[in-house]
This record gives structure tokens, C-alpha cells and sequence, in this order.
């Protein structure tokens, strides 16, 4: 199972919305796709229009309530959610009473290496809090969310620089992956933006970049993912390309067999 961890230091980047739509897309692939909503805010289960209210969520399986068979739901797009709940927020002070808090999910998710093709963990804005530090240590890849704006090298060159000192401390190796968002083409700052991106990061970061586009948004009100919204948007399209790219690195998600749009509906 590969595990991909959506990261950055800060919100309002699309990294959510990269996370939910690239965790359908990958479905619609064939892949058996788990979704890890590890933000208190809960934006991507409530993007996939779901809400668990007070019902078990992430934080009884980081707290050893339940375990991930549990507490996952069955969401739109063909995609298996393990939701957030704003309970999430007291992990922060309740892991500091356990002993290697961040290993918990790292080991829950390990039970379930035969069950799911891919997990993708949505971390909240802040990479050197514990919920980040504990996808990391779960993490077969780290994708680095860059919005395609102002002052964005700066804030990916630090991310960056956190994710090195992570691997370094907790002794787990990832490989680590950029992906631009929120991008015009016409806007001549994010073309410079881009091209100063390719030459920080080189082969990290993917050709493909996630453009601007009002389907986004309108698919996270209506709580899916815009492959079941439109499916013949270039919003979907640019997941698709996504998609590709990352399977096209690993043989083993490469040999799933594609699925139909019509299939993407929530519980199948």
C-alpha cells in the first residue's frame, strides 16, 4: 500500500482539495483508495459530504477505541473515508500522555496493507504538529501542496526544510513530491511562479498542475469530487493527468483496471 501524506504550512493552498480528488481519481483507476482526514476543520469529509457528528471518527483509532474497520464510511467517488471530527483537536494535548503518539496510525494503517491500494492522509496546515508528524511516520511519499501565488517558493522552501529535519528525527524515509494548485495561466506571476518551482525542486515536482477552476469548489459544496460532479471538466481532467503520473511511478498501482464515471457514486 502506498501512503501519501498532503502537506504544507499553511491553509487555503488546495490542498484538500488535491487530496479528495486525487483519492477518486485514483479510483476511478481501480485502485482501492483510502481517504485519512487528519485536519480538525474536517474540509475533505465534509467534501466527500459526509459527517460523522458524534459518531467515531480518526481521533477513537488514535486514541485505541476502535480500530480503522470501525470507523471508515463509504463515500462519493468510490473512495473509503476514515472522517475527521473536531475531537481531532484534542489529540494534540492527549498525545503528549502517550508514549510515541505519532506511531499509532503508522501501525493502524499497516494492518490494512491487503486492503487498500492507496491511503491519502489530509494533514492540516501545520507540519510539525503531531497529526502531520504521524501521517509522515505513516508515509510511503510526502506531496507538498504549492499554491502557484505570492510568497509561495518562500513557504514550500520551509516546508521543505521541516520534512527533511521529520525524516532525520524519526529515522523514517519518504520520498517527497510537489504539486502546483490554484494555477492561472494568464497571470504572468504564477508563470514565473512555476518555473522558479521547477528550479527549486526539479523532478519532484509533478509536470502536472492543477488549474484554477470554479467546478472545485461547486463539487466541496455539494460533497463530492468533481469527477462525479463533471466528469468532463478540465477540473477532472487535470486530476486524471495526476493520477496517470503517479501510477506511471509504480508499477503496482499501474495494473488496476479503470472504472466507468457512471460507477463513482457514494457506496460503491
Amino acid at each position: 500500500m502506498q501512503v501519501l501524506s498532503l502537506v504544507n504550512q499553511k491553509g487555503g493552498c488546495g490542498k484538500t482539495t488535491v487530496a479528495v480528488n486525487l483519492a477518486a481519481s485514483l479510483a476511478l483507476r481501480g485502485l482501492r483508495v483510502l481517504l485519512v482526514d487528519l485536519d480538525p476543520q474536517a474540509h475533505a469529509t465534509m467534501a466527500l459530504g459526509c459527517s460523522v457528528g458524534d459518531g467515531r471518527s480518526l481521533i477513537d483509532v488514535l486514541e485505541g477505541r476502535a480500530g480503522i474497520d470501525d470507523v471508515i464510511i463509504a463515500a462519493a467517488g468510490s473512495v473509503w473515508l476514515l472522517p475527521a471530527s473536531a475531537r481531532l483537536a484534542d489529540f494534540e494535548d492527549s498525545s503528549a500522555r502517550t508514549i510515541h503518539p505519532e506511531r499509532v496510525l503508522a501501525s493502524a494503517l499497516a494492518a490494512h496493507t491487503d486492503v487498500f491500494d492507496v491511503a491519502i492522509l489530509d494533514c492540516p496546515p501545520r507540519v510539525d504538529g503531531v497529526l502531520a508528524l504521524s501521517a509522515l511516520r505513516a508515509s510511503t511519499t510526502a506531496i507538498l501542496v504549492v499554491e502557484t501565488g505570492a510568497f509561495a517558493l518562500q513557504g514550500a522552501v520551509q516546508a521543505q526544510e521541516i520534512l527533511d529535519e521529520v525524516q532525520r528525527q524519526e529515522e523514517h524515509a519518504f520520498r517527497l513530491r510537489v504539486v502546483a494548485t490554484l494555477f492561472d495561466r494568464r497571470m504572468k506571476l504564477e508563470q514565473e511562479i512555476l518555473v522558479a518551482l521547477q528550479a527549486r525542486f526539479g523532478d519532484a515536482l509533478f509536470d502536472t498542475v492543477i488549474r484554477r477552476n470554479a467546478r472545485l469548489r461547486e463539487a466541496a459544496a455539494l460533497g463530492a469530487p468533481v469527477q462525479v460532479i463533471d466528469p468532463a471538466s478540465k477540473a477532472a481532467a487535470d486530476f486524471a493527468a495526476l493520477a496517470e503520473e503517479l501510477c506511471a511511478e509504480d508499477s503496482g498501482l499501474a495494473s488496476a483496471t479503470p472504472i466507468a464515471y457512471t460507477s463513482a457514486v457514494r457506496g460503491t
